[in-house]
């Protein structure tokens, strides 16, 4: 199922910190929730999870492909943890699944769909404007009816 907030907002640009953009871009997508509490023993959001998992796992190594349990204990957490956030993100279409080969076998992995975040943002706005277009669908059809009745 894809999810994304749409919020109105302006461009970040004039930032020029990476670390307070991405915030910023992960709040206004719904990744992470304005007042989000991280429910742990860090000090603020830059130092969660979700954020953390998002920036160091996969904006600064958008082509490494990462296993559960690489992030798990990159980022000292728990599998279910990663699982919960892993989905946020896979639900936006920003990251694809990867097989590979690890310890001898195949694993599932995880990285950037693309190894590039804006290619993987393209799609993520087919998605927004195929959503949109469901929606008008609706609307008109709405309209339809209540001219009827």
């Amino acid at each position: 199922m894809f999810e994304l907030s749409i919020v109105s907002n302006t461009p970040l640009t004039p930032i020029r910190d990476l670390d307070e953009v991405t915030l910023q871009f992960l709040q206004q997508i719904g990744y992470i929730p304005k007042g989000y509490d991280p429910k742990t023993e860090v000090s603020n959001v830059q130092d969660s999870v979700p954020y953390k998992m998002f920036t160091d796992c996969f904006l600064r190594n958008m082509k490494r492909v990462w296993l559960v349990e690489e992030m798990a204990v990159e980022l000292k957490t728990t599998k279910p943890t990663i699982y919960r956030h892993l989905n946020k993100l896979k639900s936006m279409d920003i990251l694809e699944e990867v097989d590979t080969e690890r310890d001898g076998g195949k694993k599932k992995g995880y990285r950037v769909r693309y190894g590039d975040l804006s290619k993987a943002w393209s799609f993520t706005e087919a998605n927004v404007e195929m959503a949109m277009k469901n929606y008008r669908q609706t609307v008109d059809h709405m309209q339809d009816l209540a001219n009827r009745e």
